[in-house]
C-alpha cells in the first residue's frame, strides 16, 4: 500500500503515515482501522472539506416523538450526575440531526457552537465527514472517534462516543445517543456511558409502549436466506399490485437494479419475486433478510457467491438496515457480477426498503427503477383473496368467512399490512371452519389512534369479546361487564370499536 491508495485524509494522520510504506493498515496499536479508513474514503467521495465542517441547519425535528421524549429524560438524569464534567450529552435522529444538547461546561458549549455541533444542525457522515455519531449511524454499531480520527481537522479537538438507538418494537433506527468531550480528557468510560444511556432509552421506549410486545431477539439463526419468497402467493390481485409488479418487471427486463419501497409487511419481497418470475421464468430466486450488524460478514459469505450465477436472481430485504460498509461490499459484488457478464441482460439484483432515502448511498447509486408498493389499506380489494390464501395455506383447504367477518377484515386499516392479516387469519383458522367476528382479535375491530395502557387494552378486548358474541344485547353486555349501557357506548366510541352486524 502507498499514499496513493488511501484517502487524502490518511496522509495527514501521523500513525498511518508512519506505517504505510510496505505495511497493511491495522486496527490496533494506535493504528488506523479499516472501518475508519472506509469512512474517510466515503467522506472524501461525499466532497466533505478537510479544513472545516459546514453542517446544514434545518431547525425542524419532532419533539413529540417517543424516542425524543424518552431520550431527553434519560440524558437529563445522566446530566445531573455529570454536571461538573467536561462532557456534552446529545440526542440525534436517524439522519444525524442534533435534537438537544446538555452540558455544564460552558467553555465546551462555546467550542461546540463554533463547529455547529448544536441542536438543529445535521452531523451525518455525508455532511461533515467521519465523526462519532455519523459513523455510529452509518455502521449501526457503538462507535468512538478520537481526535485525529475525525475527517475534518476542525474536529480534532474532540472525542465523541455514540450508540445507535433502535425502536424495541420494530427494530427501526430511531437515532443515537452521543457524548462529546475534549480530546485531552479521559475517554475510557465515554462509550460505556453512551451505551448505558442508549439502552435505558430503548427500555423506556418499550415501557412507554404500554403493553405492546418487543421485537423478539434472534435465537440461533440470526438471519434467513430462502428461495422463492412469497412462493405460492395469490397471483391475481388489485390493479395497484399488478401495476407495481409490471413496473418491477420492466426494470428487470431492461437490466436495471430494482428497489421496492413501502411499509413493512406490504409484500415488497413477494412483489419483486413475482416480477422476477415473469421476467426470468427459469431463474432460481434467492431472498436474503438482513442480519444484525455484527453478523454481516457470515451473511455476505453465505449467499453472495450466488450473485454472479447466470440462473440466480437475488432479493435483498430491508437494505435500509445495512451498515454503510456492508452496503459498500454489496455494491462491489454487484459491480463484479456485472463485469463478469458484460454481454448479459444485467444482474438480476433487487432490494427492499421502507423509504428510498434510507437506502445506504453505495446501494442507492445502483438503483435504476424504484417501485412503490402500496400498503394493504389502499388495496382493500386484496384483503379477502389474501385472507382465503392464508387460511388455505394453513389448513390445506378452503375456510369460509361470514359476511360480518368480511366486513371487519375489509374495514381494518391493517397497520401491519399483509403480515398482520396473515397472522390474524391463521389464528382464527386454527379454531374454526367458519371465521366470524368473534374469532377476530380486538385490533381488527378497533382503531384507537393513541397508545393504550395494559388496563385499557384489556378493557377494550373484553368489550369486544362480549359484543361479538352472537345475539348479545347491549343490556346483557352491560351486566356481564359490570358497566352501565351509557358507559359501554362511551367506551366503544373512545376505543373506536366497530363490530359489523351478523
Amino acid at each position: 500500500m502507498d499514499l496513493g491508495d488511501v484517502p487524502e485524509r490518511a496522509r495527514l494522520h501521523p500513525a498511518l503515515r508512519a506505517e504505510l510504506p510496505g505495511s497493511d493498515v491495522e486496527a490496533d496499536g494506535g493504528h488506523v482501522s479499516r472501518r475508519l479508513l472506509a469512512s474517510w474514503q466515503r467522506s472524501q467521495e461525499y466532497g466533505v472539506p478537510l479544513e472545516a465542517v459546514a453542517p446544514v441547519f434545518t431547525g425542524t425535528y419532532d419533539e413529540e416523538s417517543l424516542f425524543f421524549e424518552c431520550g431527553r429524560r434519560v440524558l437529563t438524569d445522566l446530566h445531573r450526575t455529570l454536571v461538573n464534567e467536561p462532557i456534552s450529552l446529545m440526542l440525534t435522529d436517524a439522519d444525524g440531526l442534533v435534537l438537544n444538547r446538555l452540558s455544564g461546561d460552558h467553555a465546551l458549549l462555546r467550542a461546540l457552537d463554533a463547529v455547529h455541533l448544536a441542536p438543529g444542525f445535521g452531523y451525518a457522515e455525508r455532511a461533515v465527514g467521519t465523526n462519532g455519531l455519523g459513523l455510529a449511524l452509518a455502521d449501526r454499531v457503538p462507535t468512538v472517534v478520537r481526535a485525529e480520527e475525525h475527517y475534518s481537522l476542525s474536529l480534532c479537538s474532540y472525542t465523541c462516543a455514540a450508540v445507535p438507538v433502535l425502536d424495541p418494537l420494530t427494530g427501526r433506527l430511531e437515532g443515537s445517543v452521543n457524548l462529546t468531550t475534549w480530546s485531552t480528557s479521559s475517554s475510557d468510560l465515554l462509550l460505556a456511558l453512551a451505551q448505558s444511556a442508549a439502552g435505558n432509552t430503548a427500555a423506556l421506549m418499550l415501557a412507554r409502549s404500554q403493553g405492546r410486545r418487543p421485537r423478539p431477539a434472534p435465537r440461533g439463526e440470526v438471519f434467513r436466506v430462502e428461495t422463492e419468497p412469497g412462493g405460492g402467493t395469490v397471483q391475481e390481485l388489485s390493479a395497484a399490485w399488478t401495476e407495481a409488479v409490471a413496473q418491477a418487471e420492466a426494470g428487470l427486463a431492461a437490466g436495471r437494479v430494482v428497489a421496492a419501497v413501502g411499509e413493512p409487511g406490504a409484500g415488497r419481497a413477494t412483489m419483486l419475486a413475482q416480477a422476477q418470475r415473469h421476467a426470468r421464468p427459469r431463474d432460481r430466486i434467492l431472498s436474503a433478510s438482513t442480519p444484525a450488524p455484527q453478523d454481516t460478514d457470515p451473511w455476505l459469505a453465505l449467499w453472495s457467491p450466488e450473485l454472479g450465477k447466470p440462473s440466480t436472481a437475488v432479493v435483498v430485504c430491508d437494505v435500509d438496515a445495512l451498515p454503510t460498509w456492508a452496503a459498500e461490499r454489496l455494491r462491489q459484488l454487484v459491480w463484479q457480477a456485472r463485469a463478469d457478464r458484460p454481454e448479459g441482460p444485467g444482474v438480476p439484483f433487487t432490494m427492499t426498503a421502507e423509504r428510498f432515502e434510507d437506502i445506504p448511498a453505495p446501494l442507492a447509486g445502483l438503483v435504476g427503477t424504484v417501485v412503490q408498493v402500496p400498503p394493504l389499506r389502499d388495496r382493500v380489494e386484496d384483503v379477502l383473496p389474501l385472507a382465503h390464501h392464508a387460511a388455505r395455506k394453513l389448513r390445506g383447504r378452503g375456510v369460509d368467512f361470514t359476511a360480518a367477518a368480511v366486513a371487519a377484515l375489509r374495514g381494518c386499516a391493517w397497520p401491519g399490512n399483509v403480515d398482520q392479516l396473515h397472522r390474524v387469519v391463521r389464528d382464527a383458522a386454527t379454531r374454526t371452519d367458519v371465521v366470524d367476528v368473534r374469532h377476530l382479535p380486538a385490533e381488527v375491530l378497533s382503531g384507537s389512534p393513541r397508545r393504550l395502557s395494559r388496563i385499557e387494552a384489556f378493557e377494550r378486548d373484553e368489550i369486544v369479546r362480549v359484543l361479538t358474541r352472537p345475539g348479545v344485547t347491549m343490556r346483557e353486555a352491560a351486566e356481564e361487564l359490570g358497566m352501565g349501557r351509557a358507559t359501554i357506548y362511551r367506551k366503544v366510541a373512545a376505543y373506536d370499536i366497530h363490530i359489523p352486524k351478523h
